[in-house]
């Protein structure tokens, strides 16, 4: 049985980043420090960090019951309101949002403050989405590529959530486009992103199964695991080896 392994496997830039900017932080503060929400959508990198005193806390209500020396934004952001209120928090306060993520704060205010109505492209319960959404005013919307916006403007600004496929963007050009004077778009697709969507599709097509190995909780490893589906490869997504089945690999 012949075995092939994605060039582009293993985590992005942006949540290497973070990990090592957590690495960091820790060894200069041995009681331990916080992440705002998990760093990773990984149950079992979590656990390593947990092991190195980096502890994810599920609620900003988290932060009064402990005695907080550094908490760390993590690669997805945060509302800009909420950074301002951690800000004044009496502790040290370490942005770790991805560059890619930032891109994205950045035009959507930037088209906002130009007078353009912004329509996020994403996942509207995704906490990135969410931290792109405070800087794009009253009037922006979050729609899928797939949905016709409804009360657009004449003029029309669009960001993407970072791991958008680029197909989603397109789709909602095409749905848009004629029912609005100007659009201005800022791809803030995540290259990264892009190219491992590339890859994957490619190797799918030359092999009989798929092992797309991530957090089930994670929308890019998810999204990933459905892009194999949809090219009809037989497909497993699993987090461990422990998973693995024998009877996955017969007849390939």
């Amino acid at each position: 049985m012949k075995i092939l392994t994605a060039k582009r496997a293993g985590f992005c830039f942006g949540v290497k980043r973070a990990i090592d900017i957590s690495f960091k932080l820790a060894k200069e503060i041995p009681e331990g420090v916080y992440t705002l929400g998990p760093i990773i959508h990984n149950p079992q990198v979590i656990e390593k960090l947990k092991n190195e005193n980096i502890f994810p806390l599920d609620d900003i209500d988290d932060i009064q019951d402990r005695e907080i020396k550094a908490l760390i934004i993590r690669t997805h952001g945060i509302p800009h309101q909420l950074y301002d209120t951690l800000s004044s928090g009496g502790f040290r306060l370490i942005d770790a949002t991805c560059p890619f993520v930032k891109n994205a704060q950045h035009y959507a205010k930037l088209l906002n403050d130009n007078g353009y109505q912004v329509v996020i492209l994403g996942d509207s319960s995704h906490p990135e989405v969410k931290g792109i959404m405070s800087y794009a005013g009253e009037d922006a919307l979050v729609v899928n590529g797939n949905t016709h916006p409804p009360r657009l403007k004449t003029k029309v600004g669009i960001v993407v959530q970072t791991t958008q496929p680029v197909e989603a963007l397109k789709k909602l050009l095409s749905n848009i486009i004629e029912h609005v004077k100007e659009v201005k778009v800022y791809n803030t697709i995540c290259n990264s992103t892009a190219l491992r969507l590339k890859e994957t599709a490619d190797m799918a097509r030359k092999v009989d199964v798929m092992i797309v190995v991530g957090g089930k909780n994670s929308a890019n490893t998810t999204q990933l695991a459905h892009l194999c589906s949809s090219l009809s490869v037989r497909t497993y997504h699993i987090e461990t080896e422990e998973e693995l089945k024998e009877e996955w690999f017969e007849n390939t």
